[in-house]
């Protein structure tokens, strides 16, 4: 049925159409985080710092966006209150007991942080604590949740500076609107030029491969999509390939809009947008700031 069935035009027609194929979503405890990760990246200094994550479990996203497949990490309910600082303290706990030092930590909810029913905000003086000591912490977040509990969370960290990530995905206005992330290039405009005024660095996702873009325009608009980031104040742009697996990324592949990125496609998709940076620093001054950091996520687990 859903084969012969055209792609809904309407976000809400869209919703249903996404939630209805979806597959069996595993149960999750939501006092227990979901994996931990420690990477290598580089610094705005040009430095490396060690980089833990912790792949959080809490309630969903109420987005619905056609390529996710993050709800089968989350839980149904509303996140109880104390579980956050529970699962960062017991990550920090583990990585002491291996003797891995991170320097960074990322907070990876499979949702949004700033949405109150993900992570309760009278749990934000106790993360604090549990994330004392280190020198940056990295949240994601739709950019409809950048607003005044923002600014409450950095007053409770107390120390490490903040850094939000937010998923772009792509600069294709009309591909942008099919992938149902139910915002415009405006509406994450307006949320990157908030998180500068309070000198929080952003950290953007953009896609590989996304469905709704023509397969003869995706590098165009790779390049299009790094511009559009870096205009917004980029300090990473994080590029991850688009995958299939949440049933409604096999119907686009089956209509003809979506083809899943190969090795070559995204050795080459990374080619490129390393190549641009490279001439951008190289045309740039020393009075200019450094160049955005480039990184390809696999997005192996739950980010």
């Amino acid at each position: 049925m859903h084969y012969l069935t055209a792609y809904p035009d309407t976000p809400a027609a869209r919703d249903r159409f996404i939630i209805d194929l979806r597959g069996p979503r595993p149960q999750h405890d939501p006092w227990r985080y979901q994996d931990l990760a420690v990477d290598d990246e580089p610094t705005e200094t040009g430095g490396v710092a060690r980089v833990g994550t912790v792949f959080l479990t809490g309630r969903e996203c109420p987005w619905r966006c056609a390529m996710c497949d993050l709800w089968r990490f989350t839980t149904r309910d509303e996140t109880p209150a104390g579980s956050i600082p529970s699962q960062i303290e017991a990550a920090r706990r583990t990585w002491g007991d291996r003797r891995e030092g991170v320097s960074r930590l990322k907070l990876y909810n499979a949702s949004n942080f700033f949405d109150p029913r993900a992570v309760p905000e009278r749990d934000y003086a106790a993360i604090g604590v549990q994330v004392s000591g280190l020198e940056q912490v990295i949240v994601e977040s739709h950019p409809s949740l950048i607003g005044d509990r923002v600014a409450r969370f950095v007053a409770a960290l107390n120390g490490p500076r903040l850094e939000v990530a937010m998923g772009l995905e792509t600069a294709h206005p009309d591909a942008l609107d099919a992938l149902n992330k139910r915002m415009t290039l405006d509406d994450f405009s307006r949320a990157a030029e908030a998180l500068r005024r309070q000198d929080i660095s952003l950290r953007v996702f953009l896609l590989i491969s996304p469905p709704f873009v023509p397969f003869e325009e995706q590098d165009e608009w790779l390049l299009r999509s790094v511009a559009f980031a870096e205009g917004c104040g980029a300090s990473v742009i994080s590029l991850i390939p688009t995958r299939a697996g949440n049933g409604a990324m096999e119907l686009l592949t089956a209509q003809g809009l979506f083809r899943a990125p190969t090795q070559d496609d995204v050795e080459r998709s990374l080619r490129l947008v390393l190549a641009r940076a490279t001439s951008h620093e190289a045309r740039a001054t020393s009075h200019e700031p450094r160049a955005t950091r480039v990184l390809l996520d696999p997005w192996a687990h739950a980010n």
